[in-house]
Protein backbone atom coordinates (compact mmCIF):
# COMPACT_ATOMS: atom_id res chain seq x y z
CA UNK A 1 0.00 0.00 0.00
CA UNK A 2 2.76 2.53 0.88
CA UNK A 3 5.52 2.56 -1.19
CA UNK A 4 8.87 3.61 1.09
CA UNK A 5 11.24 6.30 -0.37
CA UNK A 6 13.48 5.19 1.81
CA UNK A 7 16.31 2.87 -0.49
CA UNK A 8 18.73 1.43 1.87
CA UNK A 9 22.50 2.33 0.55
CA UNK A 10 25.37 0.45 1.27
CA UNK A 11 27.49 2.22 3.39
CA UNK A 12 30.79 3.39 1.39
CA UNK A 13 34.30 2.35 2.55
CA UNK A 14 36.46 4.98 4.58
CA UNK A 15 39.35 5.76 3.17
CA UNK A 16 42.77 4.79 5.03
CA UNK A 17 43.55 8.63 5.96
CA UNK A 18 39.75 9.02 7.69
CA UNK A 19 40.43 5.44 9.61
CA UNK A 20 43.85 6.08 10.77
CA UNK A 21 42.44 9.55 11.75
CA UNK A 22 39.58 8.02 13.36
CA UNK A 23 42.07 5.23 15.58
CA UNK A 24 44.85 8.20 16.04
CA UNK A 25 41.61 10.05 18.50
CA UNK A 26 40.66 6.92 20.00
CA UNK A 27 44.12 6.38 20.74
CA UNK A 28 44.70 9.72 22.42
CA UNK A 29 41.63 9.82 24.17
CA UNK A 30 42.39 6.34 26.14
CA UNK A 31 45.91 7.41 26.78
CA UNK A 32 44.25 11.01 28.16
CA UNK A 33 41.98 9.10 29.75
CA UNK A 34 44.32 6.07 31.58
CA UNK A 35 47.52 8.75 32.35
CA UNK A 36 48.45 9.97 35.49
CA UNK A 37 48.85 13.86 36.13
CA UNK A 38 52.86 13.44 35.12
CA UNK A 39 51.62 11.29 31.65
CA UNK A 40 48.92 14.42 31.20
CA UNK A 41 52.35 17.33 31.05
CA UNK A 42 54.06 14.95 29.33
CA UNK A 43 51.37 14.68 26.61
CA UNK A 44 50.66 18.38 26.77
CA UNK A 45 54.20 18.96 26.50
CA UNK A 46 54.88 16.75 23.04
CA UNK A 47 51.82 18.04 21.75
CA UNK A 48 53.19 21.77 22.52
CA UNK A 49 56.56 20.90 20.60
CA UNK A 50 54.65 19.00 17.40
CA UNK A 51 52.20 22.08 17.15
CA UNK A 52 55.24 24.49 16.93
CA UNK A 53 57.33 22.04 15.07
CA UNK A 54 54.00 21.87 12.30
CA UNK A 55 53.79 25.28 12.75
CA UNK A 56 57.06 25.95 11.58
CA UNK A 57 57.10 23.21 8.58
CA UNK A 58 54.05 24.69 7.42
CA UNK A 59 55.49 28.81 7.62
CA UNK A 60 57.97 27.58 5.71
CA UNK A 61 55.97 25.70 2.83
CA UNK A 62 53.62 29.01 2.25
CA UNK A 63 51.08 27.03 4.17
CA UNK A 64 49.92 30.13 6.21
CA UNK A 65 46.49 28.39 7.46
CA UNK A 66 48.33 25.27 8.37
CA UNK A 67 50.54 27.58 10.51
CA UNK A 68 47.72 29.17 11.88
CA UNK A 69 46.14 26.23 13.16
CA UNK A 70 49.28 24.78 14.66
CA UNK A 71 50.03 28.07 16.56
CA UNK A 72 46.71 28.25 17.57
CA UNK A 73 46.60 24.88 19.17
CA UNK A 74 50.36 25.39 20.55
CA UNK A 75 48.75 28.28 22.61
CA UNK A 76 45.60 26.91 23.26
CA UNK A 77 48.05 24.00 24.58
CA UNK A 78 49.95 26.84 27.14
CA UNK A 79 46.61 28.65 28.32
CA UNK A 80 44.66 25.84 28.76
CA UNK A 81 46.68 23.21 29.80
CA UNK A 82 50.21 24.06 31.07
CA UNK A 83 49.55 27.21 32.77
CA UNK A 84 46.05 26.31 33.99
CA UNK A 85 47.45 23.53 35.30
CA UNK A 86 50.14 24.84 37.53
CA UNK A 87 49.75 25.21 41.17
CA UNK A 88 50.36 28.73 42.15
CA UNK A 89 50.16 28.44 45.81
CA UNK A 90 52.13 25.45 46.16
CA UNK A 91 54.82 25.46 43.36
CA UNK A 92 56.43 29.14 44.98
CA UNK A 93 58.88 31.07 42.64
CA UNK A 94 58.93 27.79 40.26
CA UNK A 95 55.43 27.89 39.27
CA UNK A 96 55.76 31.68 39.13
CA UNK A 97 59.22 31.32 36.81
CA UNK A 98 56.83 28.95 34.98
CA UNK A 99 54.03 30.96 34.49
CA UNK A 100 55.92 33.88 33.03
CA UNK A 101 57.67 31.64 30.66
CA UNK A 102 54.68 30.40 29.44
CA UNK A 103 53.01 33.59 28.95
CA UNK A 104 56.55 34.93 26.98
CA UNK A 105 56.27 31.64 24.73
CA UNK A 106 52.53 32.57 24.09
CA UNK A 107 53.36 36.01 23.27
CA UNK A 108 56.46 34.97 20.70
CA UNK A 109 54.05 32.18 18.79
CA UNK A 110 51.55 35.40 18.62
CA UNK A 111 54.61 37.57 17.06
CA UNK A 112 55.41 34.96 14.96
CA UNK A 113 52.34 34.13 13.57
CA UNK A 114 51.74 37.77 12.58
CA UNK A 115 55.43 38.76 11.10
CA UNK A 116 55.61 34.84 9.63
CA UNK A 117 58.58 34.14 11.28
CA UNK A 118 60.20 30.72 11.73
CA UNK A 119 63.30 32.01 13.88
CA UNK A 120 60.53 32.84 16.57
CA UNK A 121 59.33 29.71 16.75
CA UNK A 122 63.06 28.19 17.25
CA UNK A 123 63.26 30.04 20.04
CA UNK A 124 60.28 28.98 21.27
CA UNK A 125 60.92 24.93 21.09
CA UNK A 126 64.67 25.95 22.43
CA UNK A 127 62.82 27.29 25.34
CA UNK A 128 60.55 24.14 26.12
CA UNK A 129 62.29 21.36 24.60
CA UNK A 130 64.48 21.32 28.00
CA UNK A 131 61.12 21.65 29.96
CA UNK A 132 59.90 18.44 28.46
CA UNK A 133 63.30 16.37 28.82
CA UNK A 134 63.61 17.42 32.38
CA UNK A 135 59.84 16.74 33.09
CA UNK A 136 60.21 13.08 31.01
CA UNK A 137 62.97 12.29 32.65
CA UNK A 138 61.70 12.59 36.27
CA UNK A 139 59.08 9.86 35.12
CA UNK A 140 60.72 6.95 36.11
CA UNK A 141 61.15 8.80 39.70
CA UNK A 142 57.36 9.83 39.56
CA UNK A 143 56.17 6.43 39.46
CA UNK A 144 58.06 4.65 41.54
CA UNK A 145 57.46 7.72 44.58
CA UNK A 146 53.61 6.83 43.38
CA UNK A 147 54.47 2.98 43.93
CA UNK A 148 55.41 3.69 47.65
CA UNK A 149 52.56 5.95 48.13
CA UNK A 150 50.09 3.22 46.56
CA UNK A 151 51.85 0.68 49.11
CA UNK A 152 51.97 2.43 51.99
Amino acid sequence: MFASAFTPRRPQPYSPAALSGLYRTVGLETAVSGADPHGLVTMLFDGLVDAMSIAKTALREGQIEAKGKAIGRAVRIIEEGLKAGLNMEAGGQLAVNLRDLYGYVELQLTRANLRNDPAVIDECIRLIEPLRDAWKAIGPEVARMRAVEVAA
